[in-house]
């Protein structure tokens, strides 16, 4: 199934206003409902159809790194020659592992530039264990660490394949910004609403939830051989190069075929099937305890089948050590029961 050309004329800027967000998963304890999780969620049919809302889809919100794969495609649209697990690392946000540093250093090997030119924030590695060890060794925070260097390393890459300066690259102004901003108003077929600082110190665009879902279906269902395609190729095919060996979205991608999925921080996480049945989520407090399991209940809604998500239903609340509870979608993300033909 494909979508629009993206000749087609974009639609205006999501509002800016307050996010009127619902319920989308509850905190139960011991059988008593102990807090809520806000937010919004959208399911994409095939051809781009929405089957299903909750919250608001429409407003303006930030994706942060959930856009990544878009700002991927537009640099290999701009000449950027990586595939595989380097593309992969492109659009990643990394755990620090040391193979991740190591791609970060071929990619910048290859600009023949050194992490002396990367302009993100130095940071510690963004995984959990080997932050831990990273500090145990008593290394500092650096550029290289900091889990969006894949994404800057490849920026530098591409402004020295077009001849662009370095300094400055990332002004929304230069003039790689302003090609990837043409790509995100491409892929989710709206104006931009706003564009602001992300956390790294990249551009970071304002668009709408279901703008978001409609640009991971673009890219799921672009013709091989596409940059789109060699995104999601290079991301499925190498998702721990993406994130990290024990991050959820990599399992993710791993449990249901053909999926590509990217986390964004805020709780916001994108998923798409090669078919283009999309989702995307947002949790109104950031929480990834809420955003794992209502990305699984909306690829149950999309379709999934539920046994390949079992393992993300959520992490159990404890009570003296033991599962007293858990964190449930609503009931209204359940997905609706097939009708059974009448016996005769």
């Amino acid at each position: 199934m494909t979508y629009d050309s993206p000749l087609s004329p974009l639609a205006d800027a999501p509002a800016i206003r307050e996010p009127l967000h619902a319920p989308v998963a509850h905190l139960v304890r011991g059988g008593v409902t102990e807090g809520v999780h806000h937010g919004s969620v959208v399911v994409l049919g095939t051809g781009g159809r929405v089957d299903f809302q909750l919250g608001d889809i429409e407003v303006a919100f930030y994706p942060r790194s959930a856009l990544k794969p878009v700002q991927a495609v537009a640099m290999v649209r701009a000449g950027l020659p990586l595939d595989g697990e380097l593309l992969s690392l492109a659009a990643a946000s990394h755990s620090g592992e040391e193979r991740h540093l190591d791609g970060v250093r071929r990619i910048l090997g290859l600009a023949g530039l050194t992490e002396d030119r990367l302009g993100n924030v130095p940071d510690l590695p963004y995984g959990p264990a080997v932050r831990d060890a990273w500090v145990r060794a008593g290394r500092p925070a650096s550029r290289l660490a900091q889990n969006c260097s894949g994404k800057h390393a490849a920026m530098l890459y591409t402004c020295v394949l077009n001849d662009w300066p370095l300094d400055g690259y990332l002004d929304p102004a230069h003039p790689l910004q302003q090609a990837i901003a043409e790509i995100v108003e491409d892929l989710t077929g709206q104006r931009i609403a706003r564009v602001t600082v992300d956390g790294c110190g990249a551009p970071l665009f304002a668009v709408s939830l279901q703008g978001l879902a409609r640009s991971a279906a673009r890219i799921t269902t672009a013709a091989p051989g596409t940059p789109e395609a060699r995104v999601a190729d290079a991301m499925r095919g190498h998702a721990e190069l993406a994130s990290g060996a024990h991050r959820d979205v990599a399992a993710l991608m791993r449990a249901v075929p053909g999926l590509l999925a990217k986390d964004g921080f805020e709780g916001v996480e994108v998923a798409a099937l090669p078919d283009g049945r999309a989702v995307a989520v947002k949790i109104s407090d950031g929480a990834d305890r809420a955003r794992v399991p209502v990305t699984a209940a909306a690829l149950v809604r999309a379709g999934v089948d539920p046994v390949l998500l079992s393992a993300f239903a959520g992490e159990p609340l404890l009570g003296g050590g033991r599962p007293v509870g858990s964190v449930r979608p609503v009931r209204s993300l359940d997905p609706v029961p097939v009708a059974l033909p009448a016996c005769a």
